[in-house]
């Protein structure tokens, strides 16, 4: 099977997001979806913006927030997706992309796009701080695990 990316709106991303992804919601703002498309049908998503952490933001960072695929997806397709994102971050002029993983996930589909692993993070206790009430945020398991950032840059 031969895999072709395709542009996807945010907002339909979500949606895949939100029926196929197993850990993650969708995201709240991006800068561009990609979609992955083997035999005229949809096989997996990518959602990519800019970097949560303000101290990552500066301008020329992406942040790919979302990556996730049906189980029967051709092998590969989670690296495919990684490269489309730097490829399209990179003719937009981009110089770095980041994403994340659970300390408990291989990172095989990283490694396979020519990411590396560059930190980790240490758990947080998520998004309840007196500060960002305002942001009406929720809580997710996920943030209080362990987390490889990586990273790929020109």
């Amino acid at each position: 099977m031969t895999l072709h990316a395709y542009p996807i709106s945010i907002q339909d991303a979500n949606v895949v997001v939100k029926q196929w992804h197993r850990h993650n919601r969708p995201v709240l703002s991006a800068r561009f979806a990609i979609a992955a498309v083997a035999d005229g049908e949809l096989v997996g998503v990518a959602i990519a913006g800019r970097p949560v952490s303000r101290h990552m933001d500066d301008g020329v960072t992406l942040e790919v927030n979302r990556v996730c695929t049906l189980p029967e997806a051709p092998k590969g397709t989670n690296s495919f997706l990684y490269a489309a994102c730097w490829r399209a971050w990179r003719a937009m002029g981009g110089t770095r992309a980041i994403t994340y993983t659970l300390q408990s996930e291989s990172g095989a589909s990283l490694r396979g796009a020519g990411w590396r692993v560059v930190g980790e993070t240490r758990p947080s206790k998520g998004w309840a701080r007196p500060s960002m009430n305002h942001l009406n945020r929720v809580d997710d398991p996920v943030y209080n695990q362990p987390k490889f950032r990586w990273e790929v840059s020109a």
